[in-house]
């Protein structure tokens, strides 16, 4: 992996870097005229025909979604063979780095990450795209607490989640609001409900929740 770090990447410079992905790494950037922050996603494999098409699908995926709590895209580029995904930079990190593994956070502080969340996923469905990678690291927290869900890298639309069972195709489950509301619901007053399967991220004790 080459560390960008000082690079110029069309009218953004890499100030450091944020975090290392499978085939791409994040960098903190900054506008080089403006000197407003981005997040700066830089493909760092050879960026063979299927890498770089996979890299500007996210792109593309990102670029549809305009919602507060979906981080959004500024640009995409290429400069010297480097393809590059400018994205909002999420001045409070992920929520991995606020509440770090087998923290126990209270309901009052869970049901605003919850409600933020289950927003922008249900925004994202009615569009058919499905996120597919949904946890903490991908929970970014911007300007006054904002939660902004990111990294749609693996992201799918639902069409292309077609299945073929018994001889006939089927449709992927996408749930209505009032469901996916209610769904959540239960799972917070739940017993020992851990948010989102994530092997005891959050760890709640019986009680009572109105959404």
């Amino acid at each position: 992996m080459v560390d960008c770090v000082g690079q110029k990447l069309g009218n953004y410079r890499l100030i450091k870097l944020l975090g290392k992905g499978g085939f791409a790494d994040v960098y903190e950037g900054e506008h080089v005229y403006l000197k407003t922050p981005a997040a700066i996603k830089v493909l760092q494999i050879q960026p063979t025909d299927e890498a770089f098409d996979k890299f500007l699908a996210e792109a593309r995926t990102i670029a549809r979604l305009t919602h507060p709590n979906i981080v959004p895209v500024l640009e995409f580029g290429i400069e010297n063979d480097m393809p590059f995904l400018v994205m909002g930079y999420a001045s409070y990190g992920s929520l991995r780095q606020r509440h770090p593994f087998g923290s126990v956070l209270p309901a009052v502080t869970i049901l605003p990450y919850v409600k933020q969340v289950a927003i922008a996923l249900q925004y994202a469905h009615e569009r058919k795209i499905i996120h597919r990678d949904v946890k903490p690291e991908n929970m970014l927290l911007g300007q006054s607490q904002v939660l902004m869900l990111s990294d749609f890298g693996i992201a799918t639309t639902a069409h292309s989640m077609h299945t073929l069972r018994a001889g006939r195709l089927e449709r992927p489950r996408i749930w209505r609001p009032s469901s996916l509301m209610a769904s959540l619901a239960w799972r917070v007053t739940s017993m020992h409900w851990a948010w989102w399967s994530m092997n005891g991220f959050v760890e709640l004790r019986p009680l009572k929740v109105l959404l």
